[in-house]
């Protein structure tokens, strides 16, 4: 197989009918990587929206254990991913995720929102660091496949393109961005973890290099001190540099899914998805606000 051979198998695809497997060939052979590290920062960005990173704050998930709710988040999301949405594993993810979110009073928008930050931000990424750009078939397929996922969380009003995502994006974090002391807790416990995954020393340089990445309404919404514009070209043409070294590697063979991960490290005996992600912290935003019937899948 040569560098490009699966871009040409994923053009012959149709982006609509075949949306998940064209993103799980996109997700877990071309860029995995990239869409962890995207992901990564997608999620991050959300809580500088008050409504948000308060509410985690308030259930200590990612400031007390923080390494769980990562993992248990790459998990979920990425069981979708590698088994389809038709698969046992897949509707056992989707129930958790459903059951987590209807334990509180979480508003259609901030959902809305956080299904956009999936679908815009690994392109974004994408095209700024990876070895080539996000095909236009592979941006249509990964939002589908996410409509799809939204579907079966009961989000309403989805967008409907990669276009119209991207401008409910931008208009959300102009209009919601903002200072909150518990959303920065959790900022800083998030960084903290991420520094935790490499040796002790190297802590205070990784967190700049993590600043280095976020853009500046990020920046402005937790009131960090920005790292030095030098200090940013640096990192960024670090990552650039990275992504055109992998363009000169063969392709992939075996698929690389979040499981997998080197970051994944709280279940080192293994899991079972239907023990994965939280329970319902009573007291936090009107817990429970409802109950789940169970089903989980629309």
């Amino acid at each position: 197989m040569k560098r490009y051979d699966r871009l040409e198998q994923i053009r012959r695809m149709d982006p609509y009918k075949e949306a998940s497997e064209i993103y799980r060939l996109s997700s877990a052979y071309e860029f995995p990587w990239d869409y962890t590290r995207a992901l990564e920062l997608a999620l991050y960005r959300t809580y500088a929206v008050p409504s948000i990173g308060r509410l985690l704050a308030e259930t200590a998930e990612l400031t007390d254990r923080t390494q769980k709710r990562y993992d248990d988040t790459s998990l979920l999301l990425d069981t979708v991913v590698e088994h389809g949405f038709d698969s046992i594993q897949a509707r056992t993810a989707v129930r958790r995720i459903n059951q987590m979110h209807r334990s509180y009073d979480i508003g259609n928008d901030d959902m809305r929102y956080v299904l956009s930050t999936f679908v815009v931000m690994p392109k974004r990424w994408i095209d700024t660091y990876g070895w080539r750009r996000l095909s236009r078939h592979e941006t249509v397929a990964a939002t589908n496949h996410y409509r799809a996922l939204g579907r079966h969380m009961g989000i309403r009003d989805i967008p409907e393109t990669y276009e119209e995502f991207a401008d409910l994006l931008d208009a959300y974090e102009a209009g919601h961005f903002a200072w909150d002391d518990k959303a920065r807790r959790v900022s800083d416990a998030t960084l903290d973890l991420m520094s935790s995954w490499y040796p002790r020393p190297l802590a205070p340089v990784l967190r700049t290099v993590t600043l280095a990445l976020l853009d500046e309404p990020l920046l402005r919404a937790f009131r960090y001190t920005p790292p030095s514009a030098s200090a940013r070209t640096l990192v960024r043409r670090a990552v650039r540099l990275r992504g055109r070294a992998v363009r000169l590697l063969p392709p992939r063979r075996a698929p690389h899914f979040a499981r997998q991960n080197r970051e994944i490290k709280g279940y080192p005996d293994g899991y079972q998805v239907n023990e994965l992600g939280t329970r319902p912290v009573p007291g936090v935003r009107g817990c429970p606000v409802r109950h789940v019937d169970g089903s989980g899948v629309e």
